[in-house]
């Protein structure tokens, strides 16, 4: 049997489990290798099967293989819109509902809808299509999930503005790895099937660096393996023969280390397909009346942030913030507190008491580890 056929019917098998609708992600190291396709095949194969699929939103890029595919299948109309004096083209999620399709693919899982759309993202729309009982094949890049945002830039350079929470990937209920060896992704873009020819020369100079890609390509094998780790331990693996792990991030008002401290802490949680938590200590010298507006709109982004990851907020006012954290693990029953590097305002707080080689004693007491990320 060939892939994409297989990969229909297992597809086909998992819908007839649930009555909102199952969701099919398609993850690769980078455009051009092939996401795009697959899905086109994979819908081909479903319509042969008497299924009711449509094309909801496809971004060819003109890319010739691919666009050929488009030929044969049924598509929804795109949404036309008007912004800054253009006619823009968006997927139509009410149209999708009131056509209920049993599968509608949806390209481009982190693209940004234009202004003045129901929701601000297509991830977005690809929930509530979800929620209407209609299951959704769709694609991503692994640069644009969200917690990888740090991992990314330091092998690129480049700051990746769309991105997905990882809550998405969590909630897929498939995620399928399209990979290409890095000759073989150069070799595509070279004879043009990713960009026109005016504009690979760049692209082999930046992004399409053979180091990027195999760092690129490493980071969406490991997700892919962890989003399968964590399938068979939801599955098959009984939870009480499991150590359930609970991460607990310390922030401070501090906006790019506590940043770092919520897209690691994770990641951790990710991996280990754990409950986390997000602690926000408010001492005195940070009460409303007291902080700058800059960092008070900090905190609330970094709080949405937390929460788009899969963290459960805390929000407590103390004098003792070691303290806090102490109780917090015993009420919560961590078993990991993550916190950023020494010269962030909340390890400095801790230092500065005489209760931090008592947090160090209580914590290795409870078995509890403490993380300093950097």
């Amino acid at each position: 049997m060939d892939e994409p056929r297989k990969s229909a019917e297992e597809f086909l098998q998992l819908i007839n489990t649930s009555k909102r609708g199952k969701l099919k992600i398609y993850i690769g190291m980078s455009a051009g290798v092939g996401k795009t396709y697959r899905m086109l095949q994979e819908a081909h194969v479903l319509l042969q099967n008497g299924v009711d699929v449509k094309i909801g939103y496809v971004e060819t890029h003109n890319r010739k293989e691919t666009h050929n595919l488009l030929h044969g299948l049924p598509i929804i109309p795109r949404r036309k819109l008007f912004y800054k004096g253009k006619e823009l083209e968006e997927l139509d999620v009410p149209a999708i509902i009131v056509l209920r399709p049993e599968i509608v693919i949806v390209d481009e899982l982190a693209h940004t809808n234009i202004e003045g759309s129901k929701n601000k993202k297509r991830w977005q729309d690809v929930m509530e299509i979800l929620d209407a009982g209609i299951n959704v094949i769709s694609a991503v890049n692994i640069q644009h999930i969200e917690s990888l945002n740090e991992e990314v830039k330091a092998v690129t350079g480049i700051e990746v503005t769309e991105r997905i929470p990882d809550t998405i990937l969590s909630a897929a209920d498939e995620v399928v790895n399209i990979d290409l060896t890095a000759d073989e992704l150069i070799s595509r873009l070279k004879d043009g099937k990713i960009y026109d020819q005016s504009k690979v020369q760049s692209a082999l100079n930046n992004f399409f660096k053979n180091e990027n890609i195999l760092q690129l390509r490493e980071l969406a094998l490991k997700e892919v393996a962890s989003q399968v780790t964590r399938k068979v331990e939801n599955e098959i693996i009984s939870t009480n023969v499991l150590k359930k792990e609970r991460f607990l991030a310390c922030i401070s008002s501090n906006e790019i280390t506590a940043k770092n401290v919520i897209r690691k802490t994770a990641r951790l949680a990710n991996y280990y397909n754990s409950q986390w938590f997000l602690l926000y200590v408010q001492t005195p010298r940070e009460s409303p009346d007291r902080i700058a507006l800059n960092k008070q709109r900090h905190l609330i982004n970094n709080f949405r942030l937390a929460t788009e990851l899969g963290a459960e907020i805390i929000k407590i006012q103390s004098k003792n913030v070691a303290m806090t954290i102490m109780e917090q693990c015993e009420e919560r029953k961590i078993t990991t507190v993550c916190i950023g590097k020494p010269h962030i305002d909340i390890w400095r707080i801790i230092l500065a008491t005489d209760t931090f080689n008592s947090l160090l004693k209580r914590l290795s007491k409870q078995n509890v580890d403490l993380v300093i990320l950097s």
